[in-house]
Parts: structure tokens; sequence; C-alpha cells
């Protein structure tokens, strides 16, 4: 019994021991007393107009803000209008070809093919029975060699004819061919993505901004001639704001993706920025020399982005920052 006691009491030792342990040198341990050095990484975007032309507007000024969606800058859009208009028009005529070409002809038309028919078969019958007559008087020797050859000239002739206008019947009663069908369709489809490109190009005269910031730079002013791509505006965006920090490698086994921080910056000292680490870069390179800690400058580090979560207007450009990792009771 003793035996199985002093067992038991050695087990929980272990285990506790294992505990302790894994708390102290674990992954999921905090680190204490780990310091860097980094900067705010605050992206920015410059914005202008996927067509070119002549400004008409700009709504925004240096310092504003501006919220994703909204209006900031505008080109005189009456050449893209006008040929968004023209793209209609030719879209429309071919449409409607396409619908005539598949509805075939009309009744009328045809209702008047069958009477030409009907009246060139009447046409052709008489001057059958013409030139019957002629060659039975012919034989009688009573009409000449010509009066019996126009008789069969003429009947030849109203036979000709009368085919002509069946096959013209055939024709219209058949309607139009598939491959006229067809290139009607293409020809409709080119025209068609003609005015989709028309009317992108006249959408593309508005400039919005894609995301939350706050304009820096106006690069354009209304009534300037700018070439597509040219910036108008620079604007700053709010979200998301990072900070760029570098690590030792010989501290890079106390971090990982996820670990919270915080940041602390030499206006506000005593109220720190709350984030987490974001990326760590999985390639070694030398110091950069904007870190701020001597002992690195001759050692490989590893960059690593922290994200912070709730940033606000206190955190600039390039502004250089303290990245700490306190106790975990402290976070």
């Amino acid at each position: 019994m003793k035996k199985f006691i002093i067992l038991a009491v050695a087990a929980l030792a272990l285990a506790g021991l294992a505990g302790w342990y894994w708390k102290a040198h674990g992954r999921g341990a905090e680190p204490e007393g780990l310091t860097l050095q980094g900067n705010v990484d605050i992206r920015e975007v410059n914005l202008g107009f996927r067509v070119g032309g002549k400004i008409a507007e700009v709504d925004r000024d240096e310092g504003d803000a501006v919220r994703a969606g909204e209006v900031v800058a505008r080109l005189d859009g009456e050449p893209y209008r006008r040929e968004a208009e023209e793209g209609r028009a030719q879209a429309a005529s071919l449409r409607a070809r396409l619908q005539l070409l598949e509805a075939g002809n009309r009744p009328q038309e045809i209702a008047q093919a069958r009477a030409v028919v009907r009246e060139r078969e009447v046409t052709c019958a008489n001057a059958q029975r013409v030139f019957k007559r002629q060659e039975e008087l012919f034989a009688s020797k009573t009409v000449s060699v010509q009066e019996r050859d126009d008789a069969e000239a003429s009947y030849r002739e109203a036979e000709a004819r009368h085919k002509s206008a069946s096959e013209q019947l055939a024709l219209l009663e058949a309607g139009f061919r598939a491959e006229e069908i067809a290139q009607a369709k293409a020809d409709l489809g080119r025209a068609e993505a003609a005015l989709a490109s028309a009317e992108l190009r006249l959408a593309d005269t508005v400039l919005v901004a894609p995301s939350d910031g706050v304009v820096i730079t106006r690069a354009q002013e209304p009534g300037a001639i700018v070439q597509a791509g040219s910036t108008v505006l620079t604007v700053s965006l709010t979200r998301p704001v990072w900070v760029r920090a570098y690590i030792a490698e010989s501290s890079l086994g106390r971090i990982y993706p996820g670990m919270k921080v915080r940041v602390y910056t030499d206006s506000r000292p005593d109220k720190p920025y709350f984030g987490q680490v974001g990326y760590i870069s999985p390639r070694a390179e030398f110091t950069p020399k904007n870190v701020e800690t001597p002992e690195l400058r001759t050692s490989l580090v590893y960059r690593l982005r922290v994200v912070v979560t709730n940033s606000d207007e206190g955190l600039r450009q390039g502004m250089p920052v303290t990245v700490s990792w306190p106790k975990p009771s402290s976070i």
C-alpha cells in the first residue's frame, strides 16, 4: 500500500514538473522582456482614371477624409457619352435585323408571290394552247413557219417566267438561310461588346475611393488634360495599419503568428496600441539601416509585420514605434 502511494505521489510530481516546463518553454508561452523597434507602415494608393480626358472636377483636397465608394473626381464625360449612344444605336439596328431574319418574310409578301405564280401559270397555259393551234395550222400549211415559231417562243418565255415566279415563292416560304441568321447574330454580338466597352469607358470617367483613407496629395486640378493612369489623388489608407519590425535569429523561436503585442509611440508612451503578429518572413536579411538597435546591425534578422487592431490618427506613415511582449497577465 505504501509503495502504491509513493508511486502516485511521484507521478503527480512528474506531471506538475512537465506542466511547468511546457508553460515556461512551450510554444504557447508568451516571451517576457522582448522589445523590438519598428516603423509604422501605412499603405498608400495613387488614384487615377482608367481613361484619358479633361478633368471636370476634383472633389477632395489634401487632408480630407474619404470613404470607400465616394466620388472624388470626374472627367468630362461628353465624348464617352456620345460614343456609348452611337454604340447603342448600332446594336439596336443589328438587333432589329436579326429579328427580321428570324421572323422570316411577311405573309403579305408570300401572298403577293403566290398571286404572281398563278398569273404566270395562266399566261403559260394560254401560250401553250396558242402554240398547239399554230402547230396544227402549220401542219395543214395554213400558217407560216414564222408564225409557228413566234407562238413557240411566246410559250417558252411564259413557261420560264412561271418557273421563275415559283422559285421566288419557294424562297419566300423557306425564309432566310441559317448562315445569314448566324452572321446577323455574330454582328449583333460584336456590336453589343463594343457598346459594353463604351459604357465601361463612360463609367471610368468617375473616380471613386477604393477604401477609407485620407488624401495626402492632390496632383491635378480641374481643366487639366490627363492620360489614362495619371495620378490625380494619393490616398493614405486608414486600414490596415502595420508595423514593420525586425527580430534576430536567436529570438525567432519566441514569436509566432497571432501573438498579441503592444505598440508604443513617443507621443503617448503611457497609452499603447494593441496588435498581433501577422507575418514573419521565411527569409533572413541583413539588418536595415533604420533599425535602431546597435547590437543587431551586423546580424541577420527576420522581418515581421504587426497588425495594429486599434489604430487611429496618432499613427503616421514611417513613425518609429516600440513593439513589446509584456507578461501574459498584463495583456
